[in-house]
């Protein structure tokens, strides 16, 4: 079609095989959109369109993606707001006859339904990183790394130490948003069975709350990991870099408070003390 249909946030441009959707970079427009910035989404990925009545006077265009086709809204699992779908096209209610038109001429173009084999939707592009209650996520493309907080992390996490995962090792992702009771983004691994610890407890997972670990920040990053895992075969983890003298030497004076607390044992100190001094 090549027509470009402007509304509340954001604008859709109708192509013969695709919807081109480009976010507004507005203050009032949800910062989910304003991070996702663009998104071709393919006809082969959509299974159906609707035109609703919004609020206030609005009316509400949507596209639904098949199951299995777009890895942010695998990753999000239904827990977006309808107001940070981004997949909704708000409008005033003068423009629904418009509005009904490209809904009519999109349903005629779609082919496909049902569960998708593949992602279809490119995800968020990469290096991306956020800050967790306990601490700092990035992912590179192929490793996830989540560096601990001393002021946030449990004592489980710093005996464990800093953890590395190549995608490879991992079975896909678990995101619980911010915006409820224990968010959290956990990395389920291959090997290793369903963990039953709070996120608070698990290596493999950060914790979100009190601001950290936002939507915008926290969902396009495991949709990145989750669409890297679905892609990837096993391969080796890369080796964790070199750590700055003066962030070991904080660790370990944080380790030594924990044994004095009675967290750690005598054994523990020890082991985990000699690890942190092998990475200098």
């Amino acid at each position: 079609m090549g027509d470009v249909l402007a509304g509340l946030h954001a604008a859709w441009e109708f192509e013969s095989d695709s919807v081109l959707i480009r976010y507004e970079r507005g203050i009032r427009t949800p910062k989910l959109f304003q991070a996702l910035g663009e998104r071709r989404v393919p006809l082969e990925a959509i299974a159906g369109v609707t035109l609703t009545r919004g609020k206030r006077g609005t009316v509400v265009l949507r596209v639904e993606p098949r199951p299995g086709a777009d890895p942010l809204m695998e990753a999000a699992a239904g827990q977006l707001k309808e107001s940070g779908d981004p997949y909704r096209l708000v409008l005033p209610a003068d423009r629904e006859v418009l509005a009904e038109y490209y809904a009519d001429e999109l349903r005629a173009l779609l082919t496909e339904s049902g569960p998708a084999e593949r992602f279809l939707v490119k995800p968020p592009e990469g290096p991306l990183s956020f800050k967790a209650y306990d601490g700092k996520a990035t992912f590179d493309g192929r490793t996830v790394n989540f560096r601990w907080f001393w002021t946030g992390a449990s004592s489980a996490k710093w005996k464990a130490g800093d953890q590395s995962f190549s995608v490879g090792e991992l079975n896909g992702v678990e995101w619980r948003s911010p915006e409820v009771f224990e968010g959290h983004l956990r990395l389920l691994r291959r090997d290793a069975e369903v963990s039953g610890a709070q996120a608070d407890q698990d290596p493999a997972a950060v914790v979100f709350g009190l601001g950290y670990g936002p939507v915008h920040e926290s969902l396009p990053f495991a949709a990145a990991v989750l669409a890297a895992v679905r892609s990837s075969s096993p391969v080796a983890a890369v080796p964790a870099p070199r750590r700055d003298p003066a962030d070991i030497a904080e660790r370990i004076r944080h380790l030594g408070e924990l044994h004095q607390a009675g967290l750690v044992t005598d054994e523990e100190f020890s082991v985990k003390k000699a690890e942190l001094l092998a990475e200098l």
